[in-house]
């Protein structure tokens, strides 16, 4: 085929015809299409270093001594309560794995036990939370005393 040339006429022929529709290959469906002009990612795993970089952690908030006592207070009334399994909600501050700092969680349910060795509250579900962590304790177990 010649090259193009500048005679504004040279694609007449062409002009007004449908595009070509194959006969042995159906069409692609158009996400197909869009998945083939998709971006490339060359860098494996620096989007999710980016997002890991971006997720915010916070520091962990040193308790007042009337907090402390609260608390202290309020697993003593669990250690009583302890053979029925009282329910609570504990918010307490809950370590990051990959980067400094961490976040406050509230964990709901029941206490199986108070392990004073360990210094740690055992939910039925096995969650472990480390006494030392804790922020606040509350549940109905403890409107009888407020």
């Amino acid at each position: 085929m010649n090259a193009p040339t500048n005679n504004p006429h040279c694609y007449d022929d062409m002009i007004g015809h449908g595009h070509p529709i194959s006969r042995t290959h159906p069409p692609m469906a158009r996400s197909k299409r869009a998945a083939q002009f998709a971006s490339f990612d060359a860098l494996t795993g620096f989007g999710d270093a980016i997002c890991e970089a971006g997720r915010e952690t916070e520091a962990k908030q040193e308790l007042s001594e009337d907090m402390i006592d609260m608390i202290d207070a309020r697993l003593a009334v669990i250690e009583q309560h302890i053979k029925e399994q009282p329910r609570i909600a504990v918010t307490y501050f809950l370590l990051d794995t990959k980067k400094a700092g961490g976040r406050y969680v509230t964990v709901s349910g029941n206490v199986k036990k108070l392990d004073g060795i360990e210094r740690a509250i055992i939910m039925a579900d096995r969650t472990k939370i480390p006494i030392e962590d804790v922020r606040y304790i509350e549940g109905d177990l403890f409107r009888l005393f407020e």
